[in-house]
């Protein structure tokens, strides 16, 4: 395989990196919507736990597509759509943007009846969602128990099941690709061509092709805060995707305005760095490094995923690794992660490309 000479550079620099920080690695990167990088380092696999790169691949464009076809708008309150919901001024908004109050993460996997059918399993999960809490912070808090709340809000809006949605949007929006769920943890492929995660002390093996996250896994592997998996051809197509609608040139229904309006920033400065659903940079510290402007919206995922796209640069740079296989706690990639951004703006810059 002949490499570019920016990816020759940027092997170099994660070849030295990425040591005791992750298995492997994979790094593609778009610039005008053609690819300019595209390089595995390390153990890679066809297929990575995407984690909460569900949260923008899954939930918040079937909320874009609700808004679009007039389901809701951005005064909505969750309580409108879900009466069971006890804080009855809560905007959904304030879900997409972490800003609601709600727990950032709760063990739910504990009360979860692993041994019941899936359907039922979430109707335990909305007992468990009725009445929780809000603390009211200053700053946004991130919150995969919003993203909870926001599956029953999409159940109700399309009258479906979170199956039956993803696989509308799926159909409508990511036709051709593999990125899937894999429905009562069974992988779509032998568990050879996943990415290994972690020794589960919970679940007491390897996770392999198996979703990572326990609240996930305990509702059975189909959620709206992580469960995906994927390859990096499927993650770079949804980049592809979210440039095609801010840029007006998708050919499926979602207008230009509307994927505007949901990667604007939606809370003030110093409140937190959030679009509707997306994440923005925080100055001085965004895991997309400090070369993408202010305006990109992207998102992490916590097993070592990413994808991050800049409008101003008209650049794409996604990632996937398997961080975790060296523990929940291991922080190195952390520090990485930007430095992969770094790297790309840097070469592609020197490189005349």
């Amino acid at each position: 395989m002949k490499f570019s000479v920016l990816e020759k550079n940027l092997i170099t620099q994660l070849e030295d990196r990425i040591r005791d920080t992750t298995p492997g690695v994979m790094v593609r990167a778009y610039q005008g919507g053609r690819i300019i990088c595209d390089v595995a380092v390390g153990n890679t696999y066809a297929y990575y736990d995407l984690a909460s790169l569900t949260k923008v691949i899954f939930t918040t464009q079937a909320m874009v597509q609700a808004f679009e076809a007039g389901k809701w708008n951005f005064e909505t309150k969750v309580a409108d759509l879900l009466p069971w919901f006890a804080h009855k001024e809560t905007r959904i908004t304030e879900l997409l943007t972490h800003s609601s109050g709600l727990a950032w993460w709760l063990p739910l996997y504990q009360e979860i009846n692993t041994s019941l059918p899936r359907d039922k399993r979430r109707e335990q999960l909305q007992g468990m969602l009725q009445n929780l809490k809000i603390e009211k912070q200053d700053t946004a808090v991130y919150s995969d128990v919003g993203f909870l709340v926001l599956g029953f809000i999409i159940e109700k809006i399309y009258d479906k099941s979170l199956d039956d949605v993803w696989t509308d949007i799926k159909n409508k929006f990511y036709l051709g690709t593999t990125l899937e769920f894999h429905p009562d943890n069974k992988a779509a492929h032998k568990a050879s061509l996943y990415a290994p995660t972690e020794e589960c002390p919970v679940r007491r093996k390897l996770v392999q092709g198996e979703v990572h996250d326990l609240n996930a896994w305990a509702l059975g592997g189909v959620s709206t805060h992580a469960g995906l998996f994927g390859s990096i051809d499927d993650a770079g197509w949804f980049s592809l995707h979210l440039r095609s609608h801010l840029m007006g040139i998708a050919r499926y229904s979602i207008r230009q305005k509307t994927a505007q309006l949901f990667a604007k920033r939606a809370l003030p400065e110093g409140k937190g760095d959030w679009a509707m659903g997306y994440m923005m940079p925080t100055p001085g510290s965004a895991s997309c490094g400090t070369y993408f402007s202010l305006d990109s919206i992207g998102h992490t995922g916590f097993t070592g995923t990413s994808v991050w796209y800049d409008p101003k640069m008209d650049l794409s740079v996604i990632i996937l690794s398997n961080r975790v296989l060296y523990g929940s706690d291991n922080k190195a990639f952390g520090k990485l992660r930007p430095e992969i951004h770094n790297w790309i703006v840097e070469n592609y810059r020197r490189s005349g490309l």
